[in-house]
Formats: C-alpha cells, structure tokens, sequence
C-alpha cells in the first residue's frame, strides 16, 4: 500500500519530509526551466501532499511562496504549487549525475540521496506501468481509454527539449506529459484532445492514458498520448526552409487548413459564446500592456500606439464567434508527419489561471500567434527576410480561410489587436528569459504602434 502524507505549507512535526527536502528543493527548483518564480526568491516551501509511489521513488505536490511582489491591480502574486518526483538512494549511480538534487542532512531522510526520479528508466518505467494498469495510489488516479492498448517493456527515455513541463517517450510509440506547475481543475491538454477524439478530428493525438490527484483538489497531473515518431515541428522546419532557401508557403497553406479544421472541430466538441471583441476585451489587452511596460522599460515610447490597436476592437466588426481554442498556438506547436500537420499542447499559456485558459476566446488570438511565429521564425537568419514571412502569412490566412469559412486578413482590425497583445506577451517573456531575444518581438511593437499594420 503506498505511503501518503498531508500536511499544510508551514506546518512542522518531527518527521516532516520537508526537513530533508526543503532546504535542497529551494536551490533546485529555481534552476529548472518549468518553474515560473525564477524572478523571485522562494520564501517559503510546503509539502500538500506525498505519496511513495514504489520503494525509492516519491510523488510531490509542493507550495512554493515568494518574497512579496507588487502584483498588477493591486496585493501580492500568489505561490505555485509543483508536482515533482523524486527518487531516494544511499549512493546515486553515475549515469544519473544530471539527476542529482542533493544530499539530505536532516529529518527523516538524512543521510539520502535526492534527485529527480524522470531521469531515472526504472522510476519512468514503473510509471508507465501505473498508467498501463489502472488503479489508486494515495490521493492519485491512475487511468486510460479502455479501447487503448499499451504494451508493456517500452524502454523510456526523458526529453531534454526547453518547455514548462516534462516528457517521457516511451518506445517512440508514446509520450507522457507530466505537468510540472499544477492548477486545481481539468487540465485542457486533457480535457481538449479527449474531447475533438469524439468528434472524430484526427489533427490532435487522443489521450491513451492519463493521471490526477484527488488532493489537496482535484487537478490533472499527466497525459500519454500517441508519439508522432517521424514528425518534424513546425519551427524545426521553417528554420530548415530559410537555411537552405526554400519556399515554405506550401506548409503554410496547409498549416493554415489544418488550424481551421481543428476550429470547427473545436466548435463542435465545446459551447460557442458571444462576439468576444468588446471593452472588456480591449480593457484586459490594456491592462496586459500596462504592466508589461512597467517591467519592460523599452516598451513605454510604444503604449500609446498599441492602445490604439486595442481601442479600436470596441468599433471593429466583431468577427467570429468566441470558443474554445488553443490559446498557445506557434510553429512549435505543431507537428508534420508525412503529407500531415497535427496540432499539440492545448495546455495554453501556462502563466495564466487554468480558468481563463478553459473559456471560451476569439479564434483570432491562435490566428495571431501563427503570425507571430513565421515572423518570429524568419529573424532566426540574417539578413532579415521580412518577405519569407509576409509569403507566409499570406499562404496560412488563405489556407485558413479555404476550411473556416471566414478569412482573417479581411478583419484587420482583430487581427492587429490580437498580434499586438501576443507581441506584449512576447516583450515580456524574452525580458524574464532570453533578453538577446527581444529585439524580434520589439521590431513587432515597433511596427505595430507605429505603423499600424
């Protein structure tokens, strides 16, 4: 019977896990790229919930807290809760250096070696034994398609990919998302897959399997899906197309109809809601830009310009219904196998609350993404190649309105509204993360406020 304990953040008994991890886990978690306050120092670190899911190897809910930060409308930003698993030995072999969090000097695992349990093939295969075999363990859920068949032996291995969560192939014929920031509530790269499953859209892999816990609420923690083993993402070949000089608009046009098929698709599975270009639309774009420009200096000569582009939602036609979407949607979203794009990761913007990732949006915003992506793409070479995009854009709003029944370049008023608001949330991402970066989305701004194109 797995082990389980609970205890509040804060708390201290005599044989709190968090005595032997505490101290290590402040250090770490900082350093991995999925972990969201690496702009504020971890004030405070409190275990929700442990369960040992087999001998050597425990699954976490941690809270993280942080040093009080002003927050846009006013109060603090609240903590993170993390999911982590962690692997415990005296000695840790070699191979799994990378792994390596540290050694416990205190509480009950004095004396131990830590490290993260996905490095590790045993931990990994034992996990997706969970998943292959339906059950309980603790307060986590294990379960899958009853259609779905998932042999057992795949060897694992751990993707060293920059994203916010984690993955493991299993065999080239399964990948296994865990999420490592988790939110109370259904996760959409659940929730979503599952559901355009049932509406027969074959552009998004079906979940096979996946894995929830039951407290401190309920919250998905996992997903395996089919693995597209001989796909290329989307970026991987644009890039390759402006190396060697090739036209890519033929992968654009049919970018743009895939996006549109799994629109409708979308449509279809989920309830539509009202126009969503409106004041309360251009009024949280506002905000958005506000606080960016208070992180982000260089964006300031700018605002006026792009508030503009957002005023201008109020009085512009109103476009499309709003529904579900993708929320995320760029070049690296997508994946091309054969003659074939497929769309991945309906998980959203991470930073955003998993509510406001679920309602309903304008189809214009992942539109928008797309854009911003072929351009984000063709500032990869030098020189810049500002044609390679344009071709593109053009190629994916055409292909995009050949399926969707409307055709983006004729809302022209969204869609600088939308790529503005994508382009802020770019400003701001490159600044916390890869500020050599950040010319590409200025030159957007740029454009954008000035411009007005």
């Amino acid at each position: 019977m797995p082990k389980t304990a609970f205890l509040r953040p804060g708390r201290t008994v005599v044989d709190d896990p968090m005595a032997s991890f505490g101290g290590l886990l402040r250090e770490w978690l900082p350093r991995q790229r999925w972990f969201a306050g690496k702009d504020r120092p971890v004030t405070e670190l409190g275990l929700l919930s442990m369960t040992e899911l087999f001998p050597g190897c425990l699954h976490l809910l941690v809270q993280t807290g942080h040093a009080p930060v002003p927050a846009p409308g006013g109060g603090t930003p609240a903590g993170d809760c993390y999911q982590l698993l962690l692997g415990v030995r005296q000695h840790l072999s070699p191979r799994l250096g990378r792994a390596l969090i540290g050694r416990a000097e205190q509480g009950p695992y004095a004396g131990m070696t830590v490290y993260d349990a996905l490095h590790d093939p045993r931990s990994a295969h034992l996990l997706l034994e969970r998943l292959r075999q339906p059950g309980a363990a603790g307060p986590l859920r294990f379960e899958r398609d009853p259609a779905a068949v998932v042999p057992a032996g795949l060897p694992p291995r751990l993707l060293d990919a920059e994203q916010s969560n984690s993955s493991l192939v299993y065999g080239d014929e399964y990948i296994l998302k865990l999420f490592r920031r988790v939110q109370p509530g259904i996760n959409p790269d659940l929730e979503v897959p599952g559901a355009l499953a049932g509406q027969g859209c074959r552009r998004v892999p079906a979940p096979v399997a996946w894995f929830r816990t039951t407290c401190p609420q309920e919250a998905t923690l996992g997903v395996l899906q089919p693995y597209l083993r001989d796909a290329s993402d989307g970026w991987a070949l644009a890039l390759r197309a402006l190396s060697t000089g090739d036209d890519f608009t033929a992968q654009a046009l049919q970018l743009g109809r895939a996006t549109a098929d799994v629109h409708l698709a979308l449509a279809s599975a989920f309830p539509t809601g009202p126009h969503d270009e409106s004041a309360r639309t251009a009024a949280a774009m506002a905000e958005r830009l506000d606080s960016a420009a208070r992180c982000v200096p260089a964006l300031k000569p700018f605002v006026p310009g792009l508030l503009g582009a957002f005023g201008a939602l109020v009085a512009c036609d109103p476009g499309p219904p709003a529904q579900r979407i993708h929320g995320d949607l760029h070049l690296g979203q997508v994946l091309r196998a054969g003659r074939e794009w497929f769309v991945i990761d309906f998980e959203g913007e991470p930073s955003k609350p998993l509510a406001e990732r679920r309602t309903a949006q304008s189809p214009v915003r992942d539109v928008a993404g797309m854009l911003r992506s072929f351009d984000y793409a063709a500032r990869q070479r030098r020189p810049w190649r500002p044609e390679w995009a344009r071709r593109c854009r053009e190629a994916f709003c055409a292909g995009y309105a050949s399926r969707a029944g409307w055709d983006p370049r004729k809302k022209h008023g969204l869609l600088r509204a939308y790529e503005t608001d994508r382009a802020v949330y770019e400003v701001l991402y490159e600044a916390r993360h890869r500020p050599d970066w950040l010319p590409v989305p200025m030159a957007a701004i740029e454009r954008l406020a000035v411009r007005g194109d």
